[in-house]
């Protein structure tokens, strides 16, 4: 096929709207499980730092499988590896759903999602090509959103009526994903033939990580999704503490409704990138970055519901704004140089590791008795000045 005829591939192709379909049910179920289990450890009275721990090693399995999970990635249809990848998590909610450990449940849960990111962004750029591929990222994070926003929220309200439905309600949603997997198209693998060696894997990794490393383009790419995602997932733990304090609210619905605002936000914020930012115009993202940190600022010493669902929106607008045009740049660069697989396998290796990061830090806070309040207004803080700081050191780096 010529270049001009990979162009005008349509942006909804079939194979485009497979893999939409498929990470909706997979991102509703991910959801929808997490604010399940954190009901089955409250219901068992298990502390509460024990939740962030539940995130830890879900993001830890993230960290140990980066070396491999995109060469697998690479080496094969990626629909396939994202089929095979959601019949884990379903197997994960399942533990789960019988009444076997959380933590083990929820790990292999982790396996899976791990095994599944690289081929879900890595399959983008195969189907479509150019300015399309920011477009492209742009629907993924909307039905990414989209089922956050859902499965957040009947995860919590499933809870609330019955743990053992919103369960089940979880593994049949990963069901569901893994029969849409078999839509996908099948394409040829990227990369086939690498070698499978535990060492040659490894060499093969950490190659790649030298690589978008030392490139001045994936390097900023890479430092901006990655603090942008561990800030995130810090705070949807921080939201279920800071509800009961600021609100006086201790049900488990709550906190998931405000997390789908964030949701929504993001929605509005990525179809307002694809429209606004170009390859060729990434930094206009960064103003949104640092944003983000100043509204979590105010956010948490807010006492109104109406006020915290309106600031949350906004976040998540900012968010999306963010994130979006330096996951298409990382895609986009990736791709030429290392294969989408492995690209998308180190980006995760630099989200998941800030994840761990900012979690334990957080862990910590709330282990030695920091106000959810203080917290906040810290982490914050912290989040806009390291922003800005890259906002600012890029340019001076394309200077140099």
């Amino acid at each position: 096929m010529s270049a001009a005829s990979e162009m005008n591939v349509p942006l909804m192709s079939r194979g485009m709207l497979a893999v939409i379909v498929a990470q909706f049910f997979s991102a509703f179920g991910d959801n929808a499980l997490l604010f399940a289990t954190l009901a089955v450890l409250k219901s068992q009275f298990y502390p509460d730092w024990s939740q962030p721990v539940l995130q830890m090693l879900f993001v830890g399995t993230y960290i140990l499988l980066a070396p491999f999970v995109g060469q697998m990635a690479d080496s094969f249809a990626k629909g396939r590896v994202m089929m095979f990848a959601n019949s884990l998590k379903l197997l994960g909610a399942l533990v789960i759903c019988f009444g076997f450990n959380p933590f083990l449940g929820y790990t292999l849960v982790g396996v899976g999602a791990a095994a599944y990111s690289p081929a879900k962004y890595g399959i983008l750029g195969e189907i479509v090509l150019g300015e399309k591929l920011v477009k492209a990222n742009g629907l993924m994070e909307g039905s990414t959103i989209a089922a956050i926003l859902l499965g957040s929220v009947a995860g919590g309200f499933l809870a609330d009526w019955n743990l053992i439905a919103a369960l089940a309600a979880c593994a049949l949603t990963y069901g569901i994903a893994v029969v849409a997997n078999l839509f996908i198209p099948k394409l040829q693998a990227a990369r086939a033939g690498q070698s499978w060696h535990f060492v040659a894997m490894l060499t093969n990794f950490s190659s790649a990580c030298r690589v978008l490393w030392h490139n001045a383009e994936t390097r900023f790419s890479l430092l901006g999704t990655s603090l942008f995602w561990g800030a995130g997932v810090t705070l949807r733990f921080l939201l279920v503490l800071w509800v009961p304090v600021a609100l006086g609210i201790s049900d488990n619905k709550t906190p998931t409704t405000l997390n789908a605002m964030v949701a929504i936000g993001i929605v509005i914020g990525a179809a307002a990138a694809a429209k606004l930012v170009t390859l060729e115009t990434v930094r206009r993202c960064m103003p949104a970055g640092v944003l983000i940190g100043v509204m979590v600022v105010i956010f948490s010493v807010q006492q109104s519901l109406m006020h915290a669902y309106l600031l949350l929106m906004v976040i998540g607008a900012l968010g999306g704004f963010f994130v979006v045009p330096l996951n298409a740049l990382l895609q986009a660069r990736g791709k030429r140089s290392v294969g989408s697989g492995n690209a998308i396998a180190v980006q995760n290796l630099g989200e998941n590791s800030a994840m761990l990061v900012m979690l334990g830090l957080y862990t910590l806070a709330i282990k030695a008795g920091a106000p959810a309040v203080a917290t906040g207004v810290g982490f914050g803080t912290l989040f806009a000045l390291v922003i800005a700081a890259l906002w600012v050191w890029r340019p001076s780096e394309q200077r140099a």
